[in-house]
């Protein structure tokens, strides 16, 4: 039997928080979501349920650190992502553990919530990360993110245009992430990247 993992967002559209929990909704997994409009309601619902995972629109608590460190601290073992749609200042975000982009696809969303609470993903039709990436792919991965093209990467890694599009292809099948804004989370997720380096 599955364990269920209780998820709170604190979100004031009540349309993105529907939107987020479609997309997360995975057989593999036994999700119970929470909905919170301020943290006042998010520490009560934290206190019901003691949430395995928080989602948060930094908005929301971006004048209010003191409280949401309390909360925080409070609950040590839950794990706390940043729901970004907008720019936010880097050193709000390095108090969160990982971060969703509104633009995610749901796989993306999926492997990172995979990866933060550190849980398997036994249904069979999701991508596999049984391959990892090599020396050479993570060196393209980073160029990727921080917004070089193609030809920009090749100079700097003294390789032709074929072998990055070659390496960006076998990314892409690794890691079954397409998109430059999942490619960039991935990379945070797996250290390959620093989100003070962004």
């Amino acid at each position: 039997m599955q364990k269920r993992i209780n998820i709170i967002v604190l979100e004031s559209s009540a349309i993105i928080y529907e939107g987020l929990c479609k997309l997360m909704c995975n057989p593999a997994f036994d999700f119970n979501f929470h909905f919170a409009n301020n943290l006042n309601e998010l520490n009560q619902l934290n206190i019901r349920y003691n949430a395995d995972l928080v989602i948060i629109n930094p908005l929301l608590i971006q004048n209010m650190g003191k409280e949401f460190h309390a909360i925080q601290k409070e609950y040590n073992k839950t794990c706390w992502l940043a729901l970004i749609y907008s720019h936010f200042d880097h050193q709000l975000l390095s108090i969160f553990d990982g971060l969703i982009s509104i633009n995610d696809t749901a796989f993306e969303i999926n492997l990172i919530i995979k990866k933060n609470l550190l849980i398997e993903n036994t249904s069979s039709n999701q991508p596999t990360q049984s391959e990892s990436l090599s020396e050479r792919e993570i060196d393209v991965l980073k160029l990727v993110v921080n917004g070089n093209a193609n030809k920009e990467i090749a100079d700097k890694l003294n390789i032709s245009i074929n072998t990055v599009i070659s390496h960006r292809k076998n990314i892409s099948q690794k890691t079954g992430i397409k998109s430059v804004s999942g490619l960039t989370i991935y990379a945070v997720v797996n250290n390959y990247i620093s989100v003070d380096n962004m």
